[in-house]
């Protein structure tokens, strides 16, 4: 029997780096590395100018990138996912797709200030301009009304990366 691979996925403000840890992750771990912003950008290019698009076309891949993950699980592949889990509802996708195929996960839950990010956003403006217009205080401020960090009810194995 081959041994399952491990998914490692990710809980962090936007802005918290999420993107460049998964790299990092996926590195030390030998894993495939997914980004949601890849495959949104591949099957939805130029058409996600909102954050009702994003949660609209990021719904729409779930379930293909869902069984493409539980597939190289399957055959002892480790996964990074460059999704976010940052509400309860998202986390829950994560683990039924892991419980589906009885592998192991680890959360790597980024815990940032609201400044910390902010700059981290603003830096990203300038190094990736085809961002800006997401890339807003604005836009930090929508999105981080609806963060949850993990909680120990959730039966999640979560490692702290602290950073003040």
């Amino acid at each position: 029997m081959i041994p399952k691979g491990k998914l490692f996925f990710f809980c962090g403000k936007m802005g918290a780096g999420k993107s460049t840890q998964a790299k990092v992750v996926a590195r030390d771990n030998n894993a495939v590395l997914i980004s949601e912003d890849e495959w949104l950008s591949a099957h939805f290019a130029n058409q996600i100018h909102t954050f009702d698009d994003y949660l609209i076309y990021s719904n729409t891949i779930k379930p293909f990138v869902k069984r493409h993950v539980q597939d190289l699980l399957e055959v002892g592949t480790n996964v990074v996912m460059d999704f976010p889990a940052n509400t309860v509802r998202q986390r829950q996708w994560f683990t039924e797709l892991c419980s589906e195929v009885g592998c192991e996960h680890t959360l790597i839950y980024l815990v940032r200030s609201d400044e910390q990010c902010l700059q981290q956003i603003a830096k990203r403006r300038l190094e990736q301009p085809e961002r800006a217009h997401f890339d807003t205080e604005t836009v930090f401020h929508h999105v981080t009304q609806y963060f949850e960090a993990p909680e120990d009810d959730e039966g999640l194995s979560v490692v702290y990366e602290e950073c003040y």
